[in-house]
């Protein structure tokens, strides 16, 4: 996707497996974004809705289940992987003034058509991964799609990078997860590892981010490190 100085940065938050953190990671990293000066808009685009809750004080399209329904009834469809695209076109014209800095796209935890749509309507992919076993082999099929995507709907998608998730330095299994996928993927994983965290766990059930639940806990300074991180990712890349 091109971009001009008006078009937020719109990012996907994707992987196939569920439980990973990619509702928690759209959530408190946009909260994160949101407190150090962004503008920022989450597209809920699971059925779940889970996105949707959990989000006090910031823009969001929200989800119901009735979107499971989506891949029957575009399946037909020629542009049926450029709904998400095309409704994000002129996001920024009716308020050019406050314009949103970034849009983080919550995708559902399967390799479906809305998750290709996302992929279609992002600039890059942000990928939360679980600190477990086996973590590797679902980064590389994924890692799959988003080239398939690139080759035929989308030229200018990358991988923005990969968040390390629901980190436990106590288990040996953890660090060795972190130090293999630090070896496969390079610099493309972030520095921050967001740790295990109670705090973080407790939140969506008083329907807050984390970081209006408990600001000081180490959950989420983590996700303040991340948004900072994230912003200085998107200055090396506009520099390029």
């Amino acid at each position: 996707m091109t971009q001009s100085a008006q078009t937020p940065r719109v990012l996907a938050l994707a992987n196939q497996k569920g439980g990973v953190g990619k509702t928690t990671t759209a959530i408190n990293l946009g909260t994160a974004l949101a407190a150090i000066g962004e503008r920022v808009l989450i597209v809920d685009l699971d059925p779940q809705g889970n996105a949707s809750t959990a989000v006090p004080q910031l823009s969001i399209a929200s989800s119901t289940l009735d979107l499971s329904g989506l891949e029957l009834e575009i399946a037909q469809a020629r542009d049926r992987a450029f709904r998400l695209r095309h409704a994000l076109e002129g996001l920024n014209a009716d308020a050019p003034e406050q314009p949103f800095g970034y849009v983080l796209v919550d995708c559902p935890p399967s390799l479906n058509l809305l998750t290709v749509n996302a992929m279609a309507a992002a600039h890059s992919i942000l990928v939360p991964l679980q600190c477990e076993f086996f973590a590797l082999e679902g980064l590389s099929q994924l890692l799959k799609t988003v080239e398939q995507v690139k080759s035929t709907l989308n030229p200018g998608l990358s991988i923005h990078g990969i968040v390390l998730t629901m980190y436990d330095a106590r288990n040996n299994l953890a660090g060795q997860v972190v130090a293999d996928v630090r070896q496969f993927m390079g610099e493309k994983v972030y520095q921050t590892i967001i740790p295990r965290n109670v705090r973080v766990s407790e939140a969506p059930s008083y329907g807050k981010p984390v970081l209006l639940y408990d600001l000081k806990c180490v959950g989420s300074q983590a996700y303040l490190r991340l948004a900072s991180e994230i912003i200085q990712r998107e200055k090396t890349l506009r520099a390029a």
